[in-house]
């Protein structure tokens, strides 16, 4: 069993900074596709970012050059530096983990993130 538990989030006035991690526990970290995604109130789950096991990025083009993830396998950790925050990226941001060849998907529990205007 594979838990993920996020952390950084807050309240952020725009144009503000903050840094989203994410700790995931058991042994198969190195091995998986990192994510982070989103949800506003009213809209559906996106994805913002994502990391492959070999250190691919891709992001959602909106927050294309203002948003860096980054991953730690010696600590099992997944970061989203977020920078140039607006209020639209106001949501609640979720880690998930996903191991294609074992069709392994984890989520955690995500964290808040309020970008006042």
């Amino acid at each position: 069993q594979v838990q993920l538990v996020e952390s950084g989030g807050g309240l952020v006035q725009a144009g503000g900074s903050l840094r989203l991690s994410c700790a995931a526990s058991g042994s198969i970290f190195s091995i998986a596709a990192m994510g982070w995604f989103r949800q506003a109130p009213g809209k559906q789950r996106e994805l913002v970012a994502v990391i492959t096991n070999a250190g691919s990025t891709n992001y959602l083009e909106s927050v294309k050059g203002r948003f860096t993830i980054s991953r730690d396998n010696a600590k099992n950790t997944v970061y989203l530096q977020m920078n140039s925050l607006k209020p639209e990226d106001t949501a609640v941001y979720y880690c998930n983990l996903h191991v294609e060849m074992y069709n392994m998907d984890y989520w955690g529990k995500g964290t808040l993130v309020t970008v006042s205007s």
